[in-house]
């Protein structure tokens, strides 16, 4: 398997600081996650998951009941709700019914710095609201090479360690580099290259969706699993780790059938 940064640079990117306020506002002029502005059109599909252990990632519809997201935002032993809340209002807390893991996940592996199955799906209790349209998964044989450029979404922090969140989803453009594979995919804000501060994912991005958009067609290639500060230190602002779906994409479509979810074509 392909290996994931040093131990000490590796950051996952789910955990929100204790107290995350999300109706209160942050600088948006630093940070995606380094000043990224708001999704806009791209972002309606992107929704917030609330943790009951203080955890917020990002998730994004795929069915009008179906949520697709990091298996590693959503563990064992902790309830989780929907935010489908408005930026700058009280939040929405919309119940999960079920969630469901990809088998091959291993959480050891993640933080062992290991490539792992790292999606997971949440089948909602109701309907998504219209305003939240489904996105569409890439194709079975959909895959990236060095150059290309992907649009990351997510309602993470703008400034690496702050303890309040806006509620709003930004978006990002950032550059594939390395040997992307089936197992995972680097991403880097193409300015600074990953050796100074850049755009990238950060606290509570976790899941976000990684988009191509060819002539207006949003397609999700994969979930943000971790990321790294410039130069691999720790933190936000480096690399952003992409896990694809081609690999998982019949567990993807399997499971979703199985919970009665009509995905997006």
């Amino acid at each position: 398997m392909t290996g994931l940064p040093a131990a000490r640079h590796r950051h996952l990117v789910r955990r929100s600081a204790l107290g995350l306020a999300l109706a209160a506002a942050v600088a948006p002029a630093l940070a995606m996650v380094g000043g990224a502005p708001p999704a806009d059109v791209i972002g309606r599909p992107v929704v917030m998951i609330l943790g009951s252990y203080g955890t917020v990632c990002t998730a994004t519809a795929i069915a009008r009941d179906l949520l697709l997201t990091a298996a590693h935002c959503v563990q064992p032993g902790a309830d989780y709700k929907l935010d489908d809340g408005i930026p700058g209002q009280q939040p929405a807390l919309k119940d999960i019914a079920r969630i469901e893991r990809d088998p091959q996940f291993e959480l050891k592996r993640l933080l062992g710095h290991l490539a792992t199955a790292d999606v997971a799906l949440l089948k909602l209790a109701q309907t998504l609201p219209e305003r939240i349209p489904a996105a569409a998964i890439a194709g079975a044989t959909e895959t990236v090479a060095v150059g290309d450029t992907l649009i990351v979404a997510g309602y993470g922090v703008t400034v690496r360690g702050a303890n309040r969140l806006d509620g709003i989803a930004r978006a990002a453009k950032l550059t594939v580099i390395g040997q992307p594979g089936s197992l995972q995919i680097r991403l880097v804000d193409p300015r600074s290259n990953g050796q100074s501060a850049g755009l990238g994912a950060c606290t509570g991005d976790s899941g976000a969706p990684a988009f191509r958009d060819v002539e207006g067609k949003l397609t999700v290639i994969g979930v943000v699993s971790w990321s790294t500060g410039p130069k691999l230190s720790a933190g936000c602002g480096g690399l952003t780790g992409i896990t694809p779906l081609m690999r998982y994409r019949t567990w993807i479509v399997d499971t979703a059938r199985a919970l009665g979810s009509q995905l997006q074509p």
